[in-house]
């Protein structure tokens, strides 16, 4: 059945955050591509995507014993080298493609999370595992939904050394995705989703290029509307504890064209927590329409990161 239009215009949001194998970008292969970051714009490294792992199970202290210390922060110091990447709802890590091949051949080292969309928890722990498998500072960057991930991750995460949203949401202390979404108003692509009685969300095939993906070719949509992963309706409504953009420097991607969150919104969001704004004529998919932009602004991300902590 359908969802009411608060819980749309939530989801919406949420999410559309990418694609699969089939969406990606084709890399352009350009000759003497960099060997690391301090190169110039574009893409990668030949890192591969971030393996999640379970986490090891938690050992009870003695009763009696002094709280642990929390662990020291990794330094900053040095060159930004890793790019962590979260997706959004409806889709996996594979939206990524096309923005991992790129950073992959600028001399990144990237890891694409595979979040299970079980709940705002769940997403958090599995971005945290590929977090604790990196080596040295971390550019950390969420699409739609990945944005309240990344916001409530990167409070706790000593080795995150910025943030960058790509029409992400990134709330404020204690509020949800839906609270974010509530401020923008209804989207055409809320009216494409609808809950199953298992209490997860679903995009209607239809309309799911109209509403989410106008600049993607339509063979590509029909493969990612076939492959989509469902969201818990129930993760729009759980808040962040935390927010790791009040005290690292941020950017946004915002997208112009985007008819699931609004541009307005993106841009009251991006100056809310100071980001600085990086505008891409893109739908809300923009990891799959324009790769290249996307990976051009997360290289811009690092390098200032990477000159700032020289």
């Amino acid at each position: 059945m359908l969802l009411r239009r608060p819980l749309h215009a939530a989801v919406l949001c949420l999410c559309f955050a990418g694609a699969t194998t089939f969406a990606q970008t084709a890399p352009t292969a350009a000759p003497g591509a960099e060997q690391g970051p301090a190169a110039t714009p574009p893409a990668g490294d030949s890192g591969a995507q971030g393996s999640t792992g379970p986490a090891p199970a938690a050992t009870q202290a003695p009763q009696g014993a002094p709280t642990p210390a929390k662990p020291a922060a990794v330094p900053l110091a040095g060159p930004v080298r890793n790019i962590v990447l979260v997706h959004g709802a409806f889709v996996d890590g594979s939206s990524w493609n096309g923005v991992v091949a790129k950073l992959q051949r600028k001399g990144y080292h990237v890891s694409s999370v595979q979040n299970p969309l079980t709940s705002l928890a769940d997403d958090v722990a599995a971005t945290r595992r590929v977090l604790a498998r990196e080596n040295g500072p971390v550019l950390l960057v969420g699409h739609s939904w990945g944005g309240v991930v990344i916001t409530e991750v990167a409070a706790n995460a000593p080795n995150v050394a910025g943030l960058v949203y790509v029409a992400a949401l990134a709330p404020q202390l204690h509020e949800s995705a839906m609270d974010v979404m509530k401020a923008g108003g209804p989207m055409p692509a809320g009216q494409s989703i609808s809950k199953d009685a298992n209490g997860f969300l679903w995009l209607d095939r239809a309309r799911y290029r109209a509403d989410l993906a106008a600049d993607v070719p339509e063979m590509v949509t029909r493969v990612l509307a076939a492959a989509q992963v469902p969201i818990a309706a129930q993760a729009f409504d759980e808040p962040v504890d935390q927010i790791g953009w009040k005290d690292r420097p941020s950017w946004y991607v915002l997208t112009t064209q985007d008819r699931a969150v609004s541009p307005a919104l993106q841009k009251s969001i991006a100056e809310r927590i100071g980001a600085k704004v990086v505008p891409v004529a893109s739908s809300h998919l923009a990891p799959v329409s324009h790769a290249g932009a996307v990976a051009d602004a997360i290289d811009h991300a690092a390098r200032e990161l990477s000159r700032s902590q020289r």
